[in-house]
């Protein structure tokens, strides 16, 4: 039996589906797929000589963020969970949720205070955290104790 799930997160049974009449489901035509607005964003960070990937949710706060790359921070611990550095301006939140909770490997913005945060530790809610993605595999340098001097870049295909 086949499951979707709805953007509020309820699932639903095709075969109930079937059951109280037809489903539409979405299609995805060739034009969408080349698309760049839907395209997936991949980052990489050198994290002081450790390479490191992460995927972009496609969202305006993640556009923003790669429209600022490439970027070299210095990123300093936050409450034993995330490393933080300021940004060299704020990012939209259009759309985005009031905010959200974070896991580990999770990276996000903040938009009251206008940081990036890469989650090393899970976190609970917070108002106004945006995630903007995270990373492709576990990445334990950013656990390293002290200022990590990280550049990132968005990954292109050519």
């Amino acid at each position: 039996m086949t499951r979707l799930t709805s953007r509020t997160g309820v699932l639903v049974s095709v075969a109930a589906l079937a059951l109280v009449g037809t489903i539409d489901l979405p299609t995805v035509s060739p034009k969408a797929v080349s698309d760049p607005q839907v395209t997936i964003m991949k980052i990489r960070m050198d994290v002081e000589g450790a390479l490191v990937t992460a995927t972009l949710d496609n969202i305006p706060a993640s556009r923003d963020f790669v429209a600022l790359l490439p970027l070299t921070l210095t990123l300093t611990d936050y409450a034993a969970t995330e490393k933080i550095s300021d940004l060299p301006r704020k990012l939209s939140t259009a759309g985005a949720h009031r905010g959200s909770s974070a896991k580990t490997g999770d990276i996000a913005y903040y938009a009251p205070w206008g940081n990036v945060a890469v989650f090393y530790r899970a976190s609970g809610y917070a108002n106004g955290l945006v995630k903007l993605g995270s990373l492709d595999a576990p990445a334990e340098v950013f656990s390293r104790p002290g200022p990590l001097r990280v550049t990132i870049e968005r990954i292109t295909n050519k």
